[in-house]
């Protein structure tokens, strides 16, 4: 592995080490619960909670766009089964967010629909450049994703660990899925990406930026 792979493998332990139950589907204004923590519509904080849920539910189907792009290039070939796992697992992480949305009560973000045909071309585009360059696209979102969900965590532990209990544990948990799929890319060649550097730099911008919009429009 070269020195670039070794500080970012180094750089992701050290994320890891930072700092389900299903949920029911609807319930009376009061009696939407998570089941062991004091989690109800009017317990938590609305506006963080609104907020963690939209930006996560958009970042979990732009994922699932990505990977549905890349598999209609790569599909056929012979890392098709190793996208194939890690789109599962995806569509495993928005199943969970819908019925979070649901239970909470929390509109999806009006950009669904660019995330939808940006997510789809990002994933093709870079399936273009070849394996290499769909795994380059991997590691890059799903660090992004990663960080953004360590400071979800960070934000939730800050204001009440007990309550937000059940919450905190599937962030930690997709956190820890993203994180696998980060470390697929790598052990699949992402760094031999023509200019993986400059590539990852501009796919972890946009992911800032989808981010920044998701959570608040």
């Amino acid at each position: 592995m070269s020195c670039a792979g070794a500080t970012a493998v180094r750089s992701l332990w050290r994320l890891r080490t930072a700092a389900m139950r299903p949920l029911p589907a609807y319930g009376s204004r009061s009696g939407v619960r998570l089941s062991s923590s004091g989690m109800t519509l009017d317990s938590i904080n609305r506006a963080a909670v609104d907020r963690i849920i939209r930006v996560d539910h958009a970042g979990e189907y732009g994922a699932n766009r990505i990977y549905a792009g890349q598999m209609a290039v790569l599909g056929r070939t012979s890392v098709g089964p190793v996208i194939q796992k890690m789109w599962d697992q995806e569509k495993d992480h928005l199943k969970k967010f819908n019925e979070l949305m649901v239970a909470f009560r929390v509109r999806p973000t009006i950009l669904m629909p660019f995330w939808n045909v940006v997510g789809f071309a990002l994933g093709a585009g870079t399936a273009l450049l070849g394996k290499e360059g769909a795994m380059a696209c991997t590691v890059a979102v799903e660090e992004s994703i990663a960080l953004h969900y360590n400071n979800q965590i960070r934000t939730l532990m800050e204001e009440d660990p007990d309550k937000y209990e059940e919450l905190l544990q599937v962030i930690r948990k997709f956190r820890d899925e993203e994180l696998e799929h980060h470390d697929i890319g790598l052990e699949h060649d992402a760094q031999l990406a023509p200019a993986y550097a400059v590539l990852k730099s501009v796919i972890q911008a946009g992911c800032s930026v989808a981010i920044y919009l998701s959570e608040r429009f």
